[in-house]
């Protein structure tokens, strides 16, 4: 599991890093892909696309030691043509490698904020260097992880604020938890829109669209009368954001957003804010 900059656990980023695997594995014909994810120095190998043997699973990487333990530590890419014989790494770890039958390799670190936050691996097992099209693949899977997972501590970030800023306000623990999951639903959608990475932008916006439908009871399947500005917009309005405010955090004029909300109000078949708020939280549009 990952450490976030403040030191906690996040346990379920393995879905980003099997996620740019998937990515690397979609654009390469590398026969393994791998990856592990940093905690205390260690690169704790998680997520593996290819593998024929365990030998290489559950594997910890010590800072320095091997081909990834490299790369953590220089925080920049490292490849060797031929592990066996590669005189630029120490071979801590030639037991497993060769029980994989990997002679290729490339490791790649996912660098948030000047923190190595995990190592992206792709090898064969034939001794002839991976090429650019390969590690150039690698190199923008980790750029986009990257991205990703600073957008996931940033919504951490903002949510232990809005956390502390229940308790202060001293609001009950369960009106405090949906306040916050409020909060959270549309600083997701926010930063949904600034994200240039169209698979990204679509997990967080479903990400919010589960946040969203937590304790409702829509209709099955029913779609959102909606457009996805006009929610964007009415999230806003509904933690009490005027259209200016609304229109500061989503990089939009009010003129525009009053638009959307009109074109909300209408959908809804509401006649005040607050009304189209109520409205979309029934049908599960908002949490």
């Amino acid at each position: 599991m990952p450490e976030t900059p403040d030191g906690t656990l996040r346990p379920d980023d393995g879905d980003a890093f099997r996620h740019a695997l998937r990515q690397v594995q979609g654009r390469t014909d590398l026969p393994l892909l791998f990856s592990g994810q940093v905690r205390t120095e260690v690169v704790h190998l998680s997520q593996f696309l290819g593998a024929r043997t365990a030998a290489i699973r559950g594997l910890d990487v010590v800072a320095g030691a091997g081909l990834g333990g490299q790369a953590l530590a220089r925080r920049r890419p490292v490849a060797v043509a031929d592990y066996r014989s590669a005189n630029t790494i120490t071979h801590d770890y030639d037991a497993v490698v060769e029980g994989e039958g990997i002679r290729s390799i490339a490791a790649v670190p996912v660098v948030v904020s000047d923190s190595v936050r995990g190592v992206l691996y792709g090898a064969s097992r034939g001794a002839a260097p991976l090429g650019d099209l390969a590690t150039d693949a690698m190199a923008e899977a980790a750029r986009q992880l990257a991205r990703e997972l600073a957008i996931r501590d940033e919504v951490d970030r903002r949510l232990r604020l809005h956390q502390l800023a229940a308790t202060d306000r001293g609001l009950p623990r369960d009106r405090a938890a949906t306040e916050e999951v409020r909060h959270v639903h549309a600083e997701l959608r926010a930063i949904a829109h600034d994200v240039p990475d169209d698979a990204l932008r679509d997990r967080l916006l479903e990400a919010s669209r589960r946040l969203a439908g937590l304790g409702a009871d829509p209709e099955p399947e029913a779609p959102s009368p909606l457009s996805p500005r006009e929610l964007d917009v009415l999230a806003q309005v509904a933690l009490g954001c005027s259209n200016a405010e609304a229109g500061r955090r989503l990089s939009l004029l009010p003129e525009t957003v009053k638009s959307y909300l009109r074109g909300a109000m209408r959908k809804l078949d509401a006649h005040t804010r607050l009304a189209a708020v109520v409205t979309a939280r029934r049908r599960g549009l908002l949490p």
